[in-house]
């Protein structure tokens, strides 16, 4: 169990009993019922110890108190499955320590335990419903079987051809596949199905433009990405491919707004660094393609841990 996984961290990183503080006479002095709480925890005593914790109000002066406090609130809160215990500490937690490793080790195990045991239940309570083949679809998509997840999405779309998203999740599924004229035009017509379903859906738009990018049609393209970024005005991949179409046209001045977007959007990403660079070589800023090269160059080394040729996205 993820819990009890929790609990076996080593001690470094566990909360740990605060000790009785002495007073000059060397009498141990009474804890105070957060430390109390604390203390408890620490021992997995977590039906004494919640009530205690949760009357504790953090934000004070005491950030070590207040780290531990929430730490066993948020520990103990799962071993009870008490979600709003747990949801509350680790909220808390996020916002005054977003940086701490323990922290963000403990945030994917929460969420994972919620996503793990709302799955469980979703498929004891409604077994055969679209949610559960969803589901699915979305694990086997995971595993890069692209194939069998558009099985199943048309499983869905026969018998509910109205469902938001369904179409959209098809066609990706359909494109992520090996690359044929028939898995492109079944991703087309998908794609144009969400959208009728849904005008507003900018990633529909965004991939209409990407395939009509794909086989070089530019002046199809075009209208798609800028309805996308109508919808979508941070929707990334679809800047990029306005640059990148622009670029193809040899429109180079105008291909630099979207790159410039893009590269802000998604600072390590090579291919916008490399695309804004041939925008900025074309219309004579010279210092500032060289810039952009560098940095892709640099991003590209990170990721394949030499210095490969520039492509594209």
């Amino acid at each position: 169990m993820i819990v009890l996984a929790l609990w076996s961290v080593s001690a470094a990183a566990q909360v740990t009993p605060v000790a009785p503080a002495t007073g000059a006479s060397g009498i141990a002095e009474k804890l105070s019922p957060v430390e109390r709480g604390i203390e408890l925890a620490a021992k997995r005593q977590c039906d004494e110890a919640l009530p205690l914790l949760n009357e504790y109000v953090p934000g004070g002066a005491d950030k070590q108190l207040e780290y531990k406090a929430l730490m066993a609130k948020a520990r103990c809160g799962m071993r009870k499955k008490d979600g709003r215990a747990t949801v509350s500490a680790l909220m808390a937690l996020r916002h005054d320590f977003p940086q701490d490793p323990e922290v963000l080790y403990l945030t994917t195990q929460v969420f994972l335990e919620i996503a793990v045991g709302a799955s469980q239940e979703l498929t004891a309570v409604a077994p055969g419903s679209y949610q559960v083949l969803e589901l699915e679809a979305e694990t086997l998509e995971s595993q890069g079987k692209w194939e069998e997840a558009a099985a199943i999405y048309r499983k869905i779309v026969a018998e509910n051809p109205k469902l938001p998203n369904i179409h959209l999740r098809l066609g990706h599924a359909e494109i992520m596949q090996p690359d044929s004229a028939a898995n492109s035009e079944d991703a087309r017509k998908n794609f144009e199905q969400e959208l009728a379903l849904d005008p507003t859906n900018a990633s529909a738009e965004f991939w209409l433009g990407e395939l009509a990018r794909r086989d070089g049609q530019w002046d199809q393209a075009i209208p798609h990405f800028n309805a996308a970024l109508k919808l979508d005005p941070s929707l990334p991949e679809a800047s990029l491919g306005l640059g990148m179409t622009l670029n193809s046209q040899g429109r180079f001045s105008d291909a630099i707004l979207p790159l410039e977007r893009f590269t802000k959007l998604a600072p390590d990403d090579p291919a916008g660094h490399y695309q804004l660079a041939i925008a900025y070589a074309r219309t004579g800023r010279k210092e500032d393609s060289a810039r952009e090269l560098a940095r892709q160059q640099e991003l590209a080394e990170k990721k394949t841990g030499s210095s490969p040729a520039a492509s594209e996205h």
